[in-house]
């Protein structure tokens, strides 16, 4: 079974089930990407900041499904914001690959490249040690250089808000495919998608069971619409929940059995859930359920509703 796929604003299908691969440990992340190809998986989404990108590219090559059948995304790095290339280099060569199928600026912040560590250099009170002379617009430069070049074929944004977007796309030639986001039952984010939605933008899930021991697993709005149409988990209405909303959701498993309930689950909910459904889940985070679990101390306002106040 593999997953149904929607369109970008620039004419490229992509699958609208990924497997995640962010905190998935090298020794685990390539036979999970072995096994979910194998399970009907085509989307695998990969970060240059996971540090496991090399495993990775051994369960691509394992599973022995070509290449040009797997859409690969990726991410650029905050300490490379000058040098996108140069990160996106060292991505292709860790894959094992001369293309991109989609090419993220992970978090709309640059780091100083030549901080105390290469991958989060920190300031003495314990934020990330930010590069905030950099214009995230020259960035985005870099990055629809990457497309003009052919290694990647789309781009597009992370963790990026309104005000962000709001920043890029009035000089942008590229307009960004997909904004990817911690999105949820818990943080579903409405009036960004509406937002998105007007700029042709698709959004991504990550995260979308919530973190490890999640509530979202246990929420009782969700687990009694799972009971009511007879689905084999609740996590299979939160998966088909943002389907239903045309969102990509990215799943992340390292467990055979839960890899390929996440892709016939999310389905078979999609396939069921009504507009009633839809409009009770829209509901629960704003009846108190409100809630974030991925909230970097990055220090500045990234312009997100439902987050710590910055610190310097």
């Amino acid at each position: 079974m593999t997953s149904h796929f929607t369109t970008l604003n620039n004419g490229q299908n992509i699958p609208a089930i990924g497997l995640g691969t962010w905190q998935s440990k090298p020794n685990e992340v390539a036979l999970a990407v072995e096994h979910a190809l194998k399970a009907g998986y085509r989307h695998i989404d990969c970060a240059w900041a996971y540090g496991n990108e090399k495993e990775v590219g051994e369960g691509l090559r394992a599973s022995g499904v070509p290449r040009e059948e797997v859409f690969i995304t990726s991410k650029l790095w905050g300490t490379y914001h000058k040098r996108v290339e140069e990160c996106l280099d060292q991505t292709l060569a860790n894959l094992g690959t001369t293309y991109l199928d989609l090419y993220l600026v992970h978090w709309p912040i640059a780091m100083n490249p030549n901080g105390n560590h290469p991958v989060m250099p920190m300031r003495p009170n314990g934020n990330r040690d930010i590069d905030e002379s950099w214009d995230i617009r020259d960035t985005w430069k870099g990055m629809e250089a990457m497309v003009k070049k052919g290694k990647v074929k789309s781009i597009g944004a992370s963790n990026f808000s309104q005000a962000v977007l709001d920043k890029i796309l009035p000089t942008a030639e590229i307009i960004p495919v997909v904004n990817q986001l911690e999105i949820h039952l818990y943080n579903p984010q409405l009036e960004l998608l509406d937002y998105l939605k007007s700029k042709k933008i698709v959004p991504q899930a990550y995260s979308p069971l919530g973190s490890t021991n999640s509530p979202l697993l246990t929420d009782e709005s969700a687990t009694e619409i799972a009971k009511k149409h007879s689905l084999k988990s609740t996590s299979d209405v939160l998966l088909g929940y943002l389907l239903a909303k045309d969102i990509i959701v990215l799943p992340k498993s390292v467990t055979p059995s839960r890899i390929e309930s996440n892709l016939t689950g999310a389905l078979e909910a999609y396939s069921v859930l009504t507009p009633e459904d839809i409009k009770v889940l829209d509901g629960v985070a704003a009846g108190g359920k409100q809630k974030r679990f991925i909230m970097p101390p990055w220090g500045i306002d990234l312009g997100f509703d439902n987050w710590p106040t910055a610190t310097k």
